[in-house]
């Protein structure tokens, strides 16, 4: 039985844009399992982890980012797929849904101009440039809205997406704590505010820690604020002379 030399197989990995699926993949699975063996803290959350590795992999092998996202791009467009498959449990609890559909979505609106006035509002006094200040914008939507609503209005996708990560891993580790600080039990309750405020990152724990109620609610939050973002945010930036 003949066995690939080490060296010819990394050689050959290397020129192959599935390095960088590979590499997502194992980074991804070896999160998860160091996330499990420090009691599932949202503290550092999985998906977190997982940047942390591919960053220091990116570096130890002195790989730039156009050429890692030339495989890594297979997984990012996955995102719209899992984000409207997302659906399938809001539809079992479409009956709660309509009851509370006025209330949801004032709570949706609230949510969105808290997030991108408090936000704007932060960078200018921080002196932020033009070009940060339409990346930072819509950093409270999911990930393949945002870098979407980010290239329309001259932002920079890739900054974006960054924004999006880092605001659902802090959602994340503060969110059942202000849950209990509040006493606030509801499923549904911290659900939807789990999705508008840490959108797939929110929504992935709720389905794994919360129930499919919590859940539902939270595919709901994170779709009508992506939705409401997508089409409000690109006119408020206009109406600014911002773009």
């Amino acid at each position: 039985m003949n066995v690939v030399p080490l060296d010819t197989l990394w050689v050959y990995l290397a020129a192959s844009p599935l390095l960088s699926l590979l590499a997502t993949l194992v980074a991804f699975a070896l999160a998860v399992r160091l996330n499990r063996l420090l009691g599932g803290t949202p503290l550092l959350h999985p998906v977190t982890l997982a940047i942390a590795i591919l960053i220091g992999w990116l570096w130890l092998i002195d790989m730039d980012y156009p050429r890692y996202f030339e495989g890594a791009q297979f997984i990012h467009f996955l995102l719209g797929p899992a984000t409207v498959a997302l659906a399938i449990p809001l539809y079992d609890h479409r009956e709660r849904v309509r009851r509370l559909l006025w209330p949801l979505l004032i709570a949706c609106v609230a949510g969105i101009v808290t997030a991108v006035a408090s936000t704007l509002g932060m960078a200018l006094l921080l002196g932020a440039g033009q070009e940060t200040l339409v990346s930072l914008a819509p950093r409270s939507v999911t990930s393949p809205i945002a870098m979407g609503i980010a290239e329309q209005i001259g932002g920079i996708p890739s900054l974006a997406a960054g924004l999006v990560l880092l605001t659902g891993s802090i959602g994340c580790a503060l969110g059942p704590g202000i849950f209990r600080l509040l006493r606030i039990t509801d499923p549904a309750v911290m659900g939807f505010s789990m999705g508008l405020a840490a959108h797939g990152f929110g929504t992935a724990h709720c389905f794994a820690r919360l129930g499919t109620v919590a859940g539902a609610l939270a595919g709901l939050a994170m779709g009508l604020t992506g939705l409401l973002t997508a089409f409000i945010l690109p006119l408020v930036i206009q109406l600014l002379g911002m773009n």
